[in-house]
């Protein structure tokens, strides 16, 4: 029989997670209610769908019952935008399955045993490697939820080199969020948002650059530090309980097939690099085409699923075995896929009732009445308050620009300036709403639940926050440009 996989979502994680998630799915309910229903139009220009500036109108409140409020994950399954959500959790059980495949084939322990020793004398430039490269694809090449897998990688390395799974976590999702934040020339952020706004595409790049590099640096002394601490004391780690199941197998050997020969390992595992390095190249393809932007999670589930099945294949193991390997990586993986439907209903309820359009009326009401430095900051703080519920980049920019742009212009910022503000607030944030399924998803491949998540990071967003506020600032002062 196969062994239990190291992937998998703790029952304390998932209740703590739950728990929270569930409590805002109610203030979303509650908020419903407390707030008049409304609308903008909508036209469609060029295939997207932007709002009309000056086109809100109230409307009656609708019969939306308080027990709908807790169905919403599962009407967010056959509602209109059901698609998103499905595809999310194939691929969390393609994932969870393809990784317990491997797993016991010895794959994983093969590969990171590989890593380990290769680096074993430069663990620190790997790492600093390692957060460069997750910041640089989101930022510069606009892979962000594809690279979400790799997660799974880095969290062994981390540990085997004698580090932790919120180290591992610190090299991989934390860099794809700040480097989402940070985006210099990531067509679904900045060129999207300079798009509506009529500016040069991607530029004022100058700028931004210098903002990456000081957040790759922030960042890294971050994790480094952490890291060190760590690693001259395992007993500081924030997750050693937590992780002690998956030390134990990394000690022990990860794989379940204790007779496999060498000679098959090697064949499985570089089946499953060959399989991994195509996915990687054809999401950074499809995030370049517009029109294949949205197949990152399809195509880097499906090479993950040729992967783990070819790489148990290779490796000789039955097909029964196989199958019943898979089948507990996907039990493994079920708690996750609740939560991204549970946070995918917050979204869900106050469409429903009526309020997205509301609250962001509202928003930009404030912006109007502002001076210039508080309305970039109202900017900033608006972009927040809507990421928490519309985790997409490219939905809020559509949904935003068009109300953001002229209200640049009247109260006297740049629209770069609009735009920036717009980038601080969607990327950083991603990392602090449990609303958002990419970070439930990420801390689904760990053993990490998001109450420790928060406590790790909360010093390190709050520095963040005060450099995007100084930039923010200085954008203003210097009237960010060309316009």
């Amino acid at each position: 029989m196969a062994g239990e996989s190291s992937i998998k979502v703790g029952k304390k994680a998932f209740l703590l997670s739950g728990g929270i998630v569930l409590l805002l799915m109610i203030v979303s309910g509650i908020l419903t209610i407390a707030l008049p229903s409304g609308t903008f139009e909508r036209i469609s220009d060029g295939g997207r769908t932007l709002v009309v500036n000056g086109s809100y109108q109230e409307l009656p409140k609708g019969n939306y019952p308080f027990w709908r409020w807790f169905t919403a994950p599962v009407e967010i399954l056959f509602g209109p935008e059901n698609i998103t959500p499905i595809v999310l959790c194939l691929f969390i059980i393609i994932v969870g399955g393809s990784i317990a495949v491997l797993e016991y084939a010895g794959v994983m322990e093969a590969l990171i045993g590989f890593l380990v020793i290769r680096f074993a004398k430069k663990k620190y430039l790997l790492l600093a490697i390692i957060i460069f490269f997750f910041m640089f694809v989101s930022a510069f090449v606009a892979i962000y939820e594809g690279m979400i897998p790799m997660i799974i990688f880095i969290i062994p390395i981390a540990i085997s080199l004698g580090w932790d799974s919120l180290t591992g976590l610190g090299m991989s999702l934390l860099p794809l969020a700040f480097g989402l934040a940070a985006s210099v020339t990531n067509p679904f952020t900045v060129g999207l948002a300079q798009q509506i706004a009529d500016l040069p595409m991607f530029s004022g790049s100058l700028l931004r650059i210098l903002f990456f590099l000081v957040v790759y640096g922030g960042l890294s002394f971050f994790v480094i530090r952490y890291a060190k601490k760590v690693e001259s004391n395992p007993a500081h780690s924030l997750c050693y309980a937590e992780d002690e199941g998956l030390r134990q197998k990394l000690r022990s050997g990860i794989g379940g097939v204790q007779d496999m020969t060498e000679k098959n390992k090697l064949k499985a595992l570089i089946w499953f690099v060959v399989c991994i390095s195509l996915a990687i190249f054809a999401v950074m393809l499809s995030s370049q085409l517009p029109g294949l932007s949205s197949l990152a999670f399809p195509v880097m589930g499906l090479f993950f699923l040729i992967g783990g099945l070819g790489g148990g294949a290779w490796a000789g193991i039955k097909a029964g075995a196989i199958g019943r390997s898979f089948g507990k990586g996907v039990r493994n993986m079920i708690p996750g896929i609740v939560l991204v439907l549970m946070a995918y209903s917050v979204k869900h309820i106050i469409v429903t009732g009526m309020i997205m359009d509301t609250i962001l009326y509202m928003a930009a009401e404030l912006i109007r009445q502002a001076p210039p430095m508080a309305a970039a900051f109202l900017v900033y703080a608006a972009t927040l308050v809507m990421n928490f519920f519309i985790g997409s980049a490219s939905a809020k920019a559509m949904l935003m620009m068009p109300l953001l742009t002229p209200l640049a212009d009247i109260v006297g910022i740049t629209r770069q300036t609009a735009v920036m503000a717009f980038d601080f607030g969607d990327g950083f944030s991603n990392m602090i709403f449990p609303t958002n399924p990419s970070l439930l998803i990420g801390l689904s491949f760990s053993v990490v639940g998001y109450t420790k998540w928060m406590h790790w990071t909360w010093k390190l967003q709050l520095g963040i926050l005060l450099t995007t506020s100084a930039f923010l600032a200085f954008a203003v002062l210097i009237h960010f440009g060309p316009f």
